[in-house]
């Protein structure tokens, strides 16, 4: 069975359709092509859906729910938290690995081992300081333990994969973390701003990884016979890569990441294959400079779609509940400065925008509850959690 961190949908859980207070009354908006139903003039009909805050958080940055329905959120400064919809309350988890906090560092991803029923086994990823001003990102797993206090404590951790090379700067480490049917975990490793390292078979940066559940890299892997990183290598040539997950309809497993002034890009990441940055992009460098489209190099696997303006991506999820009909089967990404949740259909191997719901804040992530709701978290201090339903 699949289980990734936005998966454990399924489970019966009263608890999570309990409304708190502090409910806000949102409506979907539209950027130009919805297939919802229309209005009596043609225009798209916006869905109406509660927005209820459930609690705050400092800074978070993804977000998962556990088996008995209760949500474990990181926060970037190294903290995570545990929070209870029945009473409302958020606890701690302590034993949380040491971050290198700052730009787009700190704690990251967090993801369930596919037998968490069995093991209790977590999985974060964060950015760690290498030493002469340089980081890396790094995933480590542990065993977590929670109180009858609401509370909980990481054990047993060790960082079982890290970034390579560890460079200057504090930007694009992406490590989203998502497990497949087999129990094979793949890994968004962005190019840390560096460009270039997204082509070099000697590094692991601009890539998405393909690893044991051990961080060990599986003998199958496409590149696994040129040995180093490359034995870690499932994809090539991506840039800053948030959002990663299977689309169950297909099995799939799709990607986001943000392109450089222009060109953000959603692909359907396939063995083996090149993606193209930096030599190819739908966007150009923030220096001005040109960089050739996509489709000036076919050689390169061309991303599904593309936005200019950007949306700036930050997390991906597949709706597969009913609740919320109008969504059930589309990719829902949330957005940064598009201050959006994104709905795209994919359909016979093409994808396209057909919804945009304006959050007015930066989302951070986005995740299906159990009562098949979804919750977005926004970004920065004072981060609002928000449940939406009809």
């Amino acid at each position: 069975m699949k289980t990734t961190r936005h998966q454990l949908t399924a489970l019966p859980l009263a608890a999570a359709a309990i409304l708190f207070a502090a409910c806000q009354n949102g409506t979907a908006g539209n950027p130009g092509q919805n297939d919802a139903k229309r209005d009596a003039a043609g225009a798209p009909k916006a869905m109406n859906l509660k927005r209820t805050e459930l609690a705050r958080f400092n800074e978070p940055w993804a977000m998962t729910f556990l088996p008995d329905g209760r949500l474990l959120v990181t926060e970037k400064k190294g903290n995570l938290r545990l929070f209870d919809p029945v009473t409302g309350k958020t606890g701690n988890i302590s034993g949380t690995p040491s971050v290198a906090y700052g730009g787009q560092g700190g704690l990251g991803d967090i993801a369930l081992h596919p037998d968490y029923a069995n093991n209790r086994m977590v999985y974060l990823s964060f950015a760690e300081s290498g030493g002469n001003g340089t980081q890396g990102a790094a995933i480590m797993r542990a065993k977590l333990a929670l109180d009858d206090q609401g509370n909980g404590q990481l054990s047993d951790g060790e960082v079982i994969w890290r970034q390579v090379p560890k460079v200057e700067g504090e930007g694009h480490y992406s490590h989203r973390i998502v497990f497949a049917t087999d129990g094979k975990m793949f890994v968004t490793s962005g190019e840390r701003q560096k460009f270039f390292p997204a082509q070099d078979m000697k590094a692991n940066l601009g890539k998405v990884l393909r690893l044991n559940d051990d961080g060990t890299s599986p003998a199958d892997n496409p590149f696994f016979a040129q040995g180093g990183v490359a034995t870690q290598i499932w994809s090539l040539g991506h840039r800053n890569l948030l959002g990663l997950a299977f689309n169950p309809a297909d099995g799939k497993l799709y990607e986001h990441e943000m392109g450089p002034r222009g060109g953000d890009e959603f692909n359907v990441i396939e063995r083996g294959k090149n993606y193209g940055y930096p030599e190819v992009s739908d966007g150009d460098h923030y220096s001005g400079k040109s960089i050739p489209d996509h489709k000036t190099r076919p050689e390169f696997r061309a991303p599904l779609m593309t936005w200019t303006p950007v949306i700036s991506p930050s997390s991906l999820m597949f709706y597969t509940g009913k609740r919320i009909p109008q969504w059930t089967g589309d990719a829902l990404i949330s957005g940064l400065s598009s201050e959006a949740l994104i709905r795209v259909k994919i359909e016979n191997g093409h994808a396209r925008e057909v919804e945009r719901i304006d959050m007015g804040e930066r989302i951070r992530d986005v995740v299906q509850a159990p009562d098949e709701s979804v919750w977005a978290l926004e970004d920065g201090s004072n981060a609002k959690l928000l449940r939406l339903a009809p």
